[in-house]
C-alpha cells in the first residue's frame, strides 16, 4: 500500500523540496501552505494533493487531516516544517511578535500532531517529523525568540517520543544548519517591525550581513539535502532522535556542551569584534 505523508510550509524551500522527494519515492503527498497558488504546481504530479493550510488555524487543520484520512484511511507520516524566524535583541522584540512566534514554531505543529496522532495510534504506526534547527540546541544574542521557539518544540518532541513508543509511532527532529532559501527574507521583514529600544545597535549591524550569524555562504546546505535526512525519519523503523544537517548544525551539536561560563565569555568576545 502507499504511504502517504502531510507536509506543512511547501510554497518553497524545505517543505516543497521535501514534497518533490517523498514523490520521488512513491509516497501520496497531501502538499500545504497558507496560499494554495505557492503551491499549485505541485498539483500536477499524479500523487500530489494540494491544500490550504495555515498552521495557526485550528479549523484548516481538522479540514486537511479529516480530507486526508476520508481520501487515503491513514496518514503515515506528518513533516512540520511551516515556520519563521524573529530576530531582534529580547527586550525589542514586543510581545505580540514572541506570542506570533510561537503560534507557528510551537502551537502550530503541537496542534496537528494532537489532530494526526489519534489515526495513528489506532494504526499503531506513524512518524512524526519536526523541523527544528541548529537555533534549537544552541541560542545566541539577537535570536532569543527564535531560539526559543524550537528549544520548544525540541523539548516538546522528546517528551512525545517516549509517550507514543508503545504506538508504534516515532518522533524526530530535524536540525539543519543554515540553508539556502528564502528563509532569510523573512528574517529580515520580521527584524523591520520590531522596536528599537537603541541600546543594540552592534547586534543591527551584525543582522545587515546575515553571513555574520550564518546564512548563507560556505557553510550553508540546499533545501534538498535537509529532504533526504526528512524522508529517512519519516521511513526508517528506527529513525535517529535527531538529524543535524550541516556543518553548523555539527558545530551546535558539540557548542550545546559547552560550559555555560565559557559559551557566555566567547559571546563577549565575537561581540568585541563587532
Amino acid at each position: 500500500m502507499t504511504r502517504t505523508v502531510l507536509i506543512t510550509g511547501c510554497s518553497s524551500g524545505i517543505g516543497r523540496a521535501s514534497a518533490k522527494a517523498f514523490l520521488e519515492e512513491e509516497w501520496t503527498v497531501y502538499a500545504t501552505a497558507r496560499n494554495p497558488a505557492d503551491i499549485q504546481t505541485l498539483g500536477d504530479h499524479d500523487d500530489c494533493r494540494i491544500a490550504t493550510l495555515d498552521v495557526t488555524d485550528a479549523e484548516d487543520i481538522e479540514r486537511v487531516v479529516d480530507r486526508m484520512l476520508d481520501e487515503e484511511g491513514r496518514i503515515d507520516a506528518l513533516v512540520n516544517n511551516a515556520g519563521y524566524g524573529q530576530m531582534g535583541p529580547v527586550e525589542d522584540v514586543p510581545t505580540d511578535a514572541v506570542r506570533d512566534q510561537f503560534e507557528v514554531n510551537v502551537y502550530g505543529p503541537h496542534r496537528l500532531i494532537r489532530e494526526v496522532l489519534p489515526a495513528m495510534r489506532r494504526r499503531e504506526d506513524g512518524a512524526i517529523v519536526n523541523v527544528s534547527s541548529a537555533a534549537g540546541r544552541v541560542s545566541f544574542p539577537g535570536g532569543g525568540v527564535y531560539c526559543g521557539s524550537k528549544y520548544a518544540l525540541e523539548a516538546m518532541s522528546d517528551a512525545l517520543r517516549n509517550e507514543v513508543r508503545e504506538y508504534g509511532i516515532t518522533v524526530s527532529l530535524i536540525e539543519p544548519g543554515p540553508v539556502e532559501t528564502s528563509f532569510e527574507d523573512r528574517v529580515e521583514s520580521e527584524i523591520e517591525g520590531i522596536e528599537r529600544s537603541g541600546a543594540y545597535e552592534s547586534f543591527y549591524e551584525l543582522f545587515e550581513d546575515y553571513d555574520a550569524i550564518g546564512g548563507g555562504g560556505f557553510a550553508a546546505v540546499e533545501p534538498e539535502r535537509v529532504a533526504e535526512d526528512i524522508v529517512d525519519a519519516a521511513s526508517s523503523t528506527k529513525p535517529p532522535a535527531r538529524y543535524p544537517v550541516g556543518p553548523l548544525a555539527t558545530v551546535a551539536e558539540v557548542g550545546r556542551l559547552v560550559p555555560t561560563r565559557i559559551a557566555d565569555s566567547l559571546w563577549s568576545f565575537a561581540s568585541k569584534l563587532s
